[in-house]
């Protein structure tokens, strides 16, 4: 088995995408209501039938995205109408890197982390 990627079902597919393409550059993949980026391993937004309104657990599952500096993305993301969950921190006292948390418009929960060696 190998994991190909995550897919988040939405009630506003456009309003997530716009987001997501804001955030991560133009989908390799988009049909009507479905946006994709990727290609190792992928996020699929799509409307889903099922899905009403925000997150109703959204710690559940956090999506991680790699950035050069999690400063500037931060304070990007947050431009962007994304809601705070964590301003940049150190997830320990003795390490040397940050982790911040956003939320997206569905109410998804998104990390921003540097690359990890």
């Amino acid at each position: 088995m190998k994991f190909s990627g995550v897919m988040i079902g939405s009630e506003d597919p456009h309003a997530l995408g716009a987001f997501y393409t804001s955030v991560l550059g133009e989908p390799g993949f988009h049909d009507g209501s479905w946006y994709g980026w990727g290609k190792e391993a992928t996020l699929m937004l799509g409307a889903h039938s099922e899905v009403h309104g925000k997150s109703a657990a959204p710690q559940r599952i956090m999506l991680s995205i790699e950035v050069a500096d999690v400063n500037e993305a931060f304070a990007t993301l947050v431009g962007l109408g994304a809601k705070v969950i964590a301003e940049p921190y150190k997830p320990e006292a003795d390490q040397d890197f940050l982790l911040a948390t956003v939320e997206d418009p569905d109410g998804n929960y998104v990390q921003l982390a540097p690359p990890w060696d």
